[in-house]
């Protein structure tokens, strides 16, 4: 991708790549005792949000305190399915460079089954970084997809994401860096970056 600003850095191997969410006890643990999402607290009905930066979940849950989102989930998706979902993606700016003008924006807006939003990257101060962190927005079109078929299994950081936060907040970055995940570029296809940068 050449905008630098912009650029998709997840955790990922030849097969999958770790995106995050936060959720409440109810929802958490019942995804970690099925090894996928399930009914009725989890909504398969309204747009769930993905995110491969850990940092950027740590900044909008407060480090799994905010209500609703103490738990924070790790979960590995087929790389297949998550380049999929790249691919089929619509930006949330309707000024993304792909539309002349904003009636094509919106008509693409409104009949993409996901969407891509771009959010200032965070380090682990909480303070911003220079560059973006992508958001992917999942809608009711492919969540069965997301869950059924892209999730290949889910971890629970929540004791790590405590501990990280415990050296945060006492100055002990250092100790907290060690904890963080690796995270480096993901290669995304030109043509496919063009749908949302």
């Amino acid at each position: 991708m050449s905008d630098s600003l912009r650029q998709v850095r997840a955790d990922y191997d030849r097969d999958a790549v770790v995106i995050y969410q936060a959720y409440d006890d109810r929802i958490a643990d019942a995804a970690l005792a099925q090894g996928r999402f399930v009914g009725p607290h989890f909504s398969f009905s309204r747009m769930t949000w993905i995110k491969p930066s850990f940092l950027w979940l740590m900044h909008r849950s407060h480090w799994g305190t905010s209500r609703g989102q103490t738990r924070t989930l790790a979960v590995r998706l087929r790389r297949a399915g998550f380049d999929h979902a790249l691919s089929v993606a619509v930006s949330t700016d309707p000024t993304a460079r792909l539309y002349d003008s904003y009636p094509a924006w919106r008509a693409a807006f409104e009949a993409a089954p996901v969407h891509v939003q771009w959010d200032t990257e965070r380090a682990l101060s909480g303070s911003a970084l220079a560059h973006y962190s992508i958001q992917v927005g999942l809608s009711r079109h492919v969540i069965r997809t997301f869950v059924d078929e892209w999730i290949v299994s889910i971890s629970d950081l929540t004791d790590r994401v405590s501990k990280m936060r415990a050296f945060v907040q006492g100055g002990r970055t250092d100790r907290a860096r060690a904890l963080l995940p690796p995270e480096r570029l993901y290669p995304v296809e030109d043509a496919v970056t063009r749908r949302w940068s």
